[in-house]
C-alpha cells in the first residue's frame, strides 16, 4: 500500500514537537479533501487522518487515529503490505512511492480497495489513497467480457467451420458427380435434366459461400491477404466463364484490356476474382438481350512511388434500376426490385459482400444505372506492382484456353495418384474425373493408411481429405513430409488437399503442413485438373519424368 501506517506516535519525545505543529496546521486541509490523507509513525499507527476516513470505512477518525492499521487490512493483504511499507521507509527523501492497492475492511464488514501514493519526511510517512473499487471492478467486468467476447468469436469461427465442412461435403457429390454425368453421352432429355441440377447445385454453392462469407465478415474472422499474382493469368478464368454464360443466353460478350493491365502485382487475387466473378455474374443475370461488357485497366502512378489502381468496370443492357433504389443496393438480403428474387433468383448479398472486400482492400466501388437501360459499375484497388508488364496495345484479349488434361505433366505413362478421403461419394467423384484422364487412382480410407501406402509405393500426386478418421491429412502430409527428408533420393511429391473446410486458417494450416495446393470442395473437373495442372506441371519441370 502506498501509505503505511504502525504504531506509536503517542511515544513521541520532544524531538517531534515541531512535526506535531505542523501536522496540527493542516487541519483545514485535511478537513475538505476528497482523497483519503493519511500522516503514520514509522511503528505504523495512523498519526493523522482526512475527514473522508470516516465516509470510506465508516468508522469515526477518534477510533482510527493513534491506532494499528494493520488490523484493517484483508488478511491475504497483510505480507505484500508489510513489504511496501519497508520499501516506503527505505525510500530516498523525497522519493515517492506509488501503485500500490490492497483492501481496507468497513464497519459493515465490507472491503474496500484503497491505491496509495506515499513519501516518507523524516520520521513520518506522508500518504494519500484513492478509494479505486469501482475501478477495478469495471476492469474486471471489462476482462471478462473479452474473454467472453473471444469465446463467443472462437465458437462462431467453429461453428463457421464446421458449418462449412458439412454442407460443403454432400455438396461436392452433388456438383461433382454431375459434373462428370454431364461428360457423357446423354439423350436430349437427360440432358437437359442434368443442366438443370447442375445449375440448381452452382447456385446452391453460391448461396452456402455467401452466407459464409458475410457470418466471416461479422465475426471479424475474414482477412485480406496480400500476395504476388499474375493480373492477367488470375482474371482470364473469371472473364472465359462469364463469356460462355453469356453466350450460352444469346448475349454479346465484350472484354477489352488496357495497355498496362498486364504483370504482376501484390494483393488478395482469390477476393478481387471474387468481386469481378460476382459482377459479371449479375450482368448476365440481369440480363434479356444486348450485351455484357467488362473492362480492366492499370493506372500506374506516373511517379512510381504510389501503388497503382486496378481499374475493373462491368457493363451491361440489362433491367437497370432508379437512384431510390440504389440506395439500399449494398444492403444484406436486398435486391433491387423484389420481382428480382422471384424472376432471377438469389439472396440479394452478392453486392453487399463485394462492398465489404473492396472496403476491406481499401477501394471504391462506383454505380451508374436506369431502368431498362441497364447498369455500370466501376470498381477502384490500390494494388502494389511487381512486375512491369511490356507494352501491348490496348483491345480485346486475346488468348488461348489452358489445357486439362491430367496426364501430360507425367510424360508419355498414366498418372499415378494416391487418394486419401474417407467419404464414398467423394472418392467416387475424384476416380470418376480422373478415370477420363487416364489416371491410375489408389484409394485409401484414412491418414494412416495414406502414409502406408506412401511409404509403400511411389505416386506422381497425393490428393488429402483434411478431416479423416484415426490421422487426419495435416498430420499425414507432415508424415510424408517426414519420410521423405529420410530418403533425400525419393523427391518430393506434390500434395493437393481437397477438403470441405474452405475457411482461410485452413488454407494456411494446408499450406504449413506441407501441401502445395488447397482445392476447396466441391470440387468439379475443371478446378481438380486445374489444381493438378499448378503442382504437377512444376514438379515435373524441376524433377524431370519419373
Amino acid at each position: 500500500m502506498t501509505s503505511t501506517f504502525l504504531v506509536n506516535d503517542h511515544a513521541s519525545n520532544d524531538g517531534d514537537d515541531q512535526q506535531d505543529r505542523a501536522i496540527a496546521d493542516l487541519t483545514g486541509f485535511f478537513e475538505v479533501s476528497r482523497d483519503l490523507l493519511c500522516i503514520r509513525d514509522m511503528g505504523g499507527r495512523f498519526a493523522r487522518l482526512s475527514r473522508s476516513w470516516e465516509d470510506a470505512l465508516g468508522y469515526p477518525l477518534a477510533q482510527l487515529e493513534g491506532t494499528p492499521l494493520l488490523p484493517l487490512i484483508h488478511p491475504d493483504d497483510h505480507e505484500r503490505t508489510l513489504a511496501h511499507m519497508r520499501r516506503v521507509e527505505a525510500a530516498r527523501p523525497g522519493e515517492a512511492v506509488r501503485g500500490f492497492i490492497n483492501r481496507y475492511r468497513r464497519s459493515d464488514g465490507e472491503y474496500r480497495q484503497f491505491e496509495w501514493r506515499a513519501q516518507r519526511q523524516g520520521d513520518r510517512v506522508y500518504a494519500v489513497a484513492r478509494d479505486v473499487t469501482e475501478r477495478i471492478a469495471a476492469e474486471a467486468e471489462m476482462a471478462a467480457a473479452k474473454i467472453a467476447a473471444e469465446a463467443a468469436s472462437q465458437a462462431k469461427s467453429d461453428f463457421l467451420a464446421n458449418m462449412s465442412h458439412e454442407i460443403r461435403t454432400p455438396l461436392n457429390g452433388v456438383i461433382g458427380i454431375i459434373d462428370a454425368l454431364a461428360r457423357t453421352e446423354l439423350t436430349p432429355r437427360q440432358r437437359e435434366m442434368v443442366d438443370l441440377v447442375q445449375g440448381s447445385g452452382v447456385t446452391l454453392e453460391r448461396l452456402v459461400s455467401d452466407i459464409l462469407d458475410v457470418s466471416k465478415i461479422e465475426a471479424g474472422q475474414l482477412e485480406i491477404e496480400a500476395r504476388p499474382f499474375d493480373l492477367e493469368g488470375e482474371l482470364n478464368g473469371v472473364i472465359d466463364s462469364a463469356r460462355m454464360r453469356a453466350e450460352d443466353r444469346g448475349l454479346a460478350f465484350e472484354d477489352r484490356r488496357g495497355p498496362t493491365a498486364r504483370g504482376g502485382f501484390l494483393g488478395d487475387s482469390t477476393r478481387i476474382k471474387q468481386v469481378l466473378a460476382n459482377l459479371l455474374s449479375n450482368a448476365v443475370k440481369f440480363t434479356s438481350h444486348g450485351v455484357v461488357a467488362v473492362s480492366v485497366d492499370v493506372a500506374d502512378d506516373p511517379d512510381g512511388e504510389g501503388p497503382s489502381r486496378l481499374i475493373l468496370e462491368v457493363r451491361d443492357t440489362g433491367v437497370g434500376f432508379d437512384s431510390e433504389k440504389a440506395a439500399n443496393l449494398f444492403q444484406r438480403f436486398t435486391q433491387a426490385d423484389t420481382t428480382i428474387t422471384r424472376r432471377f433468383g438469389g439472396t440479394g448479398l452478392g453486392l453487399s459482400i463485394c462492398q465489404s472486400l473492396i472496403g476491406m482492400m481499401d477501394g471504391e466501388m462506383f454505380v451508374e444505372s436506369a431502368p431498362g437501360q441497364g447498369s455500370r459499375f466501376r470498381v477502384e484497388l490500390p494494388l502494389d506492382r511487381t512486375v512491369v508488364p511490356e507494352s501491348v496495345p490496348s483491345g480485346p484479349a486475346r488468348r488461348e484456353a489452358p489445357g486439362t488434361d491430367a496426364r501430360a505433366p507425367v510424360s508419355d505413362r498414366p498418372l499415378r495418384v494416391l487418394l486419401a478421403d474417407d467419404h464414398p461419394v467423394n472418392q467416387r467423384v475424384v476416380q470418376l474425373i480422373l478415370g477420363e484422364q487416364g489416371a491410375e487412382i489408389v484409394t485409401v480410407d484414412d491418414g494412416l493408411q495414406a502414409v502406408a501406402a506412401f511409404e509403400g509405393g511411389v505416386f506422381d500426386l497425393v490428393l488429402m481429405d483434411m478431416q479423416m478418421p484415426h490421422m487426419d491429412g495435416l498430420a499425414a502430409t507432415r508424415a510424408l513430409r517426414a519420410f521423405e527428408a529420410a530418403d533425400p533420393a525419393r523427391g518430393r511429391t506434390p500434395v493437393v488437399m481437397l477438403s470441405a473446410n474452405a475457411m482461410a486458417q485452413h488454407c494456411a494450416d494446408a499450406l504449413a503442413a506441407g501441401a502445395d495446393l488447397h482445392v476447396p470442395k466441391p470440387i468439379t473437373a475443371a478446378s481438380l485438373l486445374a489444381g493438378l495442372a499448378a503442382v504437377l506441371q512444376p514438379a515435373e519441370a524441376a524433377a524431370g519424368p519419373r
